[in-house]
């Protein structure tokens, strides 16, 4: 899928952003206490102690008043604005394909997934690979949202998991990679599988924008009877409140369990 300009710009000058000095970057982040965001907006890093290696600047649909923008460098908000309108309309296309694909009523993931304030966008700067380190810039994972579009520079790094092998989704200039996430497998009673994916550190700094179409935090998810009662098959997850599941996702990051098999993820839900 091809990358709007404004998307591929916003690439070029997060880049010269995370280049910055670290006392101008940790400038740019609101503070968490009493903000209404589903995540702090602005910038962050992974704590020290983290398998994961990367800093990250997070963007909500301007319109809500979260976002704090960098005053270096010029055109960043102007840019940065433009590519999350550009890419939620590309979210509300793929998802009425998504509706169809899936043999739902016509606008019913419209009407249910009708809130836009979840939605946001992530820029991030994963560090070069060293010899003390492991090579894992993200961790193996599974998007915990509906959609996910994914762009990036031509380091490389990013991989999926198929049969068993993880494959390299190697960067094509102006594409975007479209993920579906958990709430989509979970919607679809399995039938649509959530991609497992991570990013491998190179030896030079690597950038990428990934942008969350996500679902209000509000909502019940559970498998729809399109894909049980309806075809006689059981459900095969529990339903759960989406922000609580975000929450535990989220705090996979922050406060990495010791054990690898208390991480959070969808299999945790199911039945």
């Amino acid at each position: 899928m091809a990358c709007p300009p404004s998307c591929y710009r916003a690439l070029e000058l997060s880049a010269a952003f995370f280049a910055l000095p670290d006392e101008e970057k940790v400038k740019v982040r609101r503070p968490a206490e009493g903000s209404k965001a589903p995540l702090p907006a602005g910038y962050g890093r992974q704590p020290a102690h983290a398998a994961d290696k990367n800093e990250y600047l997070v963007i909500f649909d301007p319109k809500l008043g979260f976002n704090v923008y960098p005053a270096e460098p010029a055109g960043f908000r102007e840019t940065v604005e433009e590519c999350h309108c550009k890419l939620t309309e590309l979210g509300l296309l793929i998802q009425e394909i998504l509706n169809e694909c899936m043999g739902l009523p016509p606008g019913f993931l419209s009407d249910y997934n009708n809130d836009r304030s979840f939605d946001h966008m992530t820029a991030k700067r994963y560090f070069p690979e060293t010899e003390e380190e492991e090579k894992i810039g993200f961790s193996e994972h599974e998007d915990s949202n509906c959609i996910t579009f994914i762009f990036q520079d031509g380091v490389g790094g990013l991989e999926v998991l198929k049969d068993g092998h993880w494959v390299s989704a190697e960067p094509i200039d102006g594409s975007i990679v479209v993920n579906i996430g958990d709430v989509i497998q979970v919607l679809s009673n399995g039938k649509l599988k959530s991609a497992t994916h991570r990013v491998v550190r190179k030896p030079e700094h690597r950038h990428s924008f990934a942008f969350f179409f996500n679902l209000h935090g509000d909502k019940w998810v559970e498998p729809l009877p399109e894909f049980t009662a309806k075809i006689g098959e059981a459900p095969r997850y529990r339903r759960f409140l989406c922000k609580e599941y975000q929450r535990l996702r989220v705090r996979n990051k922050t406060h990495p369990p010791a054990r690898p098999e208390d991480v959070v993820h969808i299999t945790h839900y199911a039945i």
